[in-house]
């Protein structure tokens, strides 16, 4: 990608954020096990830094998403995974098939209000039975009336507990598998609707993520997105926005990773030099690195084909799949050099290495990027 004085006034812009407003309250959250994402989102939302890639007509800054890439790297610098993942929910995960399919009610009444901050967005698709297996969700909602009446439950969903509402992936008919489904918006507020407690999590601490239940919960069906029976090809391709993000995310987890390792080993003393003297060290810190750059290659390279209109379905999933396998090596690799010290709780590498363990899980799963990649590849079963 080439990148203009636009481009990198963003990128200050976030870099700014991060270190600034977000990145001094860390530990807390953390701690907490949330972080206010109203409060937080709505300053992010004065900024324009929900909306970098949302049409005007919705507050958004209507740039292509080659700036919505930039922003995510920065994000990436953010010293915990928990809260870049909960941002990239609200911006690349939960709204981007509102921006492309919604009507102008939805676009209004939810849309805006989430680029402006306002709102907090969750996206529903997961569930106990269908996690990567996005086709086989239970989760119902049939029509009564002007109303769509939604029975099931939904897991692992991030931002839950704070969200106001929920982009959700409901089965609105008997038709196969992948014509049933429809994405509709679900206000948090609704009759019918419950959570679980926040869910124990191995990473990830302080974003916060419950479980959702619900029980004849009745929504106008003015809250469709797009068309009904469209939901898993809206979704499909709203994954798309959701896998360069989070390959974009962890280019720069990767390098604070390596750069505090760096630092360290050249302070640690032991045999009479510091570590990071033995060229092992040394060496392995420099093929790290190499990685994290041809990552980025790869991760660029999606995004200015995903700007220019082509399908990025192969080289996304690929991102998705290197972003995550290479952040369990790098972290692993930098822990190991931190010796006892990387054992410890709040050293920011084992956060990483716990937080980052999820990139090759959520998002679709490496072995569901797999099967993609091999059916572009020509791999897949043949129709007859």
């Amino acid at each position: 990608m080439k990148f203009t004085q636009e481009h990198n006034e963003l990128r200050r812009t976030v870099a700014n954020f991060v270190e600034n407003e977000i990145n001094p309250h860390v530990d807390q959250w953390e701690k907490d096990g949330i972080f206010p994402a109203k409060e937080l989102f709505k300053k992010m939302g004065d900024l324009g830094l929900l909306g970098i890639n949302k049409p005007e007509s919705v507050g958004g800054m209507g740039l292509d998403y080659g700036y919505e890439m930039v922003a995510a790297e920065e994000f990436g610098g953010i010293r915990c995974g928990g809260v870049p993942m909960a941002i990239g929910v609200q911006t690349n995960m939960a709204t981007p098939a509102l921006a492309r399919f919604g009507s102008e009610y939805v676009q209004q009444e939810f849309l805006a209000p989430a680029v402006a901050g306002d709102m907090v967005a969750c996206i529903g698709v997961s569930e106990p039975g269908a996690g990567s297996d996005v086709a086989g969700l239970k989760t119902t909602a049939k029509k009564d009336g002007d109303d769509y009446v939604i029975n099931g439950t939904k897991m692992w969903i991030t931002n839950s507990t704070q969200a106001d509402f929920i982009c959700l992936l409901a089965n609105t008919s008997d038709d196969q598998i992948h014509k049933n489904k429809s994405l509709i918006i679900v206000p948090t507020n609704t009759p019918g609707i419950t959570f679980s407690e926040k869910l124990d999590k191995l990473g990830m601490r302080s974003s916060d993520t419950a479980q959702i239940f619900f029980d004849n919960v009745r929504v106008p069906q003015r809250n469709l997105v797009g068309t009904e029976g469209a939901g898993f090809m809206q979704q499909m391709v709203q994954f798309q926005e959701e896998r360069l993000y989070c390959a974009a995310m962890s280019l720069k987890a990767m390098e604070l990773a390596i750069n505090e390792t760096i630092e360290y080993t050249s302070q640690r003393q032991a045999f009479g030099k510091p570590l990071i003297a033995n060229q092992v060290i040394q060496f392995k810190m420099a093929e790290l690195q190499s990685e994290v750059e041809a990552l980025r290659a790869l991760t660029y390279q999606a995004s200015e084909d995903y700007v220019n209109g082509g399908d990025v379905t192969r080289l996304a999933s690929m991102a998705k799949l290197k972003s995550g396998r290479l952040s369990r090596e790098v972290m692993d690799s930098c822990l190991q050099y931190w010796g006892g010290m990387g054992f410890m709780w709040d050293n920011i590498v084992s956060r990483l290495y716990r937080d980052t363990r999820l990139g090759s899980i959520g998002g679709g799963a490496d072995e569901v990027m797999l099967g993609i990649i091999s059916k572009y590849m020509g791999m897949g079963p043949k129709k007859k």
